[in-house]
């Protein structure tokens, strides 16, 4: 039985590629899988009850039914600091000082810095602080994020590690693609990445679908399963939908919400033809 998920954040009303991505979700799931809905609103800021109300209504409307509860990731931030204090465990995170202009003015210094899928990845300067100098900043209050020393969270790893997307094939996971990745900040209590994984695991989520731009962030993901010792999940990103442009679509381009397209007379049969969903 195939599980499968479509996880949008309530902050902003839902647009053509969110419609796809559900539609392929729950595609993939078939009448004998499950379909998951799962909010993620970690960011307390921006999430709002209105979009979370939106969300359901616009996939009621698309025709789909998904199980409930719906998981919301605010009601679970104890499970996300178990996951965070196991790789604390197993001394693979470290807390990092650097403002964002500071980081920038680093990378700026360095000439040509290594890049990875969203640009130069970060130069790992206060990986390089001594424990003493950790522990008086972090006594002192001194805001902080923290990263996940990714070189060695590679080394504690025994074998080389593997993943399939059923549309683009087999991969050796390449995990420093993205360096030493936030996992947590001060104002988010737990990051995308490490939420995802933790997420799809206690949902027992067997196909991870999603656009073809998180890709890359398998080659991360497939490392903190293994680190945390998660099952491994089959993969499979799908094409984004764009504009006339070849731009993809945002939440703030509000004339292609699906509740614009509804309120203009669209039929959710005449939307799933559209997307390819008869």
């Amino acid at each position: 039985m195939t599980t499968t998920r479509f996880a949008p954040s309530p902050t902003g009303l839902l647009h053509l590629g969110h419609a796809y991505a559900a539609l392929f979700a729950a595609n993939r799931a078939g009448q004998k899988g499950r379909f998951l809905v799962r909010l993620e609103d970690i960011d307390q800021t921006r999430s709002r009850a209105e979009y979370e109300e939106n969300i359901f209504t616009d996939l009621a409307w698309l025709g789909l039914s998904w199980e409930k509860p719906v998981l919301r990731q605010s009601d679970h931030l104890s499970y996300y600091q178990s996951g965070l204090d196991k790789l604390h465990q197993l001394e693979v995170l470290y807390p990092c000082f650097c403002t964002r202009r500071e980081i920038q003015q680093e990378i700026s210094s360095a000439g040509q810095a290594p890049h990875g899928p969203d640009g130069p990845l970060y130069p790992g300067t206060c990986r390089e602080l001594n424990k003493a100098e950790r522990e008086l900043r972090l006594r002192a209050g001194v805001s902080h994020a923290l990263r996940l020393d990714v070189q060695r969270a590679s080394s504690l790893v025994n074998a080389q590690l593997f993943w399939n997307d059923r549309i683009h094939g087999h991969f050796v996971a390449n995990p420093g693609i993205y360096g030493d990745v936030v996992l947590a900040r001060k104002d988010a209590a737990i990051g995308y990445h490490l939420a995802v994984v933790m997420d799809d695991a206690r949902q027992g989520v067997s196909l991870v679908t999603r656009g073809v731009d998180l890709l890359q962030a398998t080659h991360l993901h497939r490392l903190l399963i293994e680190l945390l010792q998660l099952p491994v999940p089959e993969w499979e990103h799908h094409a984004l939908i764009v504009d006339d442009h070849g731009k993809r679509l945002a939440k703030r381009d509000d004339a292609r919400s699906l509740k614009s397209m509804r309120e203009q007379g669209w039929s959710a049969e005449q939307l799933r033809s559209k997307l390819g969903f008869e």
